[in-house]
């Protein structure tokens, strides 16, 4: 059976369009700016409004710009890194920790998370709501989990409810001589929830991060963070030496 050669094809058209205005908003835009409508972009760059669209869909789903309702097309931030594999490992909470407690409730874990934590599936345990935010929007949004036996001093009535009771819990497993803790990273996409905290349509996708902290020979709390998958990026490593980044014409070596 003979080889068939495959034709050249041709770059589309939007994407030399996409690589235009990557440099431009590399040489010309500042981070916030507004970029001009439509009409105005497809004119200078000579395209169809169909094919600039296209361009600035690609842009976005890479991170590079954000469409925010009642103010337009603007220049995104740099992408915010997510620290995997580092040697730090510190508690939930700990000092230079920029995550927000928001919330927090007794409930039935994932089952996953059950068999982690070894609490029985039908156990409840103290589910922490936390966000983080940078350049003033959301960028990911966490659900810690920890069982009583990780917060045995724990007062339901200093802190009966909501932030205080979320800071409440922090605070106590602090208490616990942390051991180790964990990672695992993969890609998912966004449910109802998670897309309405992060500001962002069902199923986009986002990366998943699961951490065990291990204290006392056991696994003592277990958080699982929804970040954006278009506005963070993962370091590996002490260093972070190692980074993916929103430009795909960069690559790790």
């Amino acid at each position: 059976m003979g080889t068939t050669q495959l034709e050249p094809v041709p770059e589309p058209k939007y994407w030399h369009l996409k690589t235009v205005l990557t440099e431009a908003l590399d040489s010309e835009f500042s981070v916030g700016e507004i970029l001009p409508n439509e009409r105005d972009l497809a004119a200078r760059f000579g395209v169809a409004r169909a094919t600039l669209r296209q361009a600035l869909e690609q842009l976005e789903l890479e991170g590079r710009l954000q469409r925010r309702r009642g103010v337009g097309t603007t220049v995104a931030p740099p992408r915010m890194g997510v620290a995997v594999g580092s040697e730090q490992h510190t508690w939930p909470g700990a000092a230079g920790d920029d995550w927000q407690p928001t919330d927090c409730t007794l409930a039935v874990p994932p089952a996953a998370v059950a068999d982690l934590l070894e609490t029985g599936r039908d156990g409840q345990v103290h589910t922490v709501r936390r966000f983080r935010m940078t350049h003033g929007q959301p960028v990911a949004a966490e659900l810690l989990y920890v069982p009583d036996s990780s917060v045995p001093a724990l007062s339901a009535i200093d802190a009966p409810s909501g932030a205080a009771r979320a800071r409440a819990v922090l605070r106590e497993l602090q208490r616990l001589a942390l051991e180790g803790q964990d990672q695992a990273v993969e890609l998912g996409s966004a449910g109802a929830e998670d897309a309405r905290e992060l500001d962002r349509l069902p199923g986009a996708p986002v990366l998943l991060v699961t951490t065990r902290f291990h204290a006392e020979g056991r696994t003592a709390a277990v958080s699982v963070a929804t970040y954006r998958a278009d506005t963070c990026r993962l370091t590996f490593g002490a260093s972070g030496g190692v980074e993916i980044h929103h430009d795909p014409q960069r690559h790790a070596s």
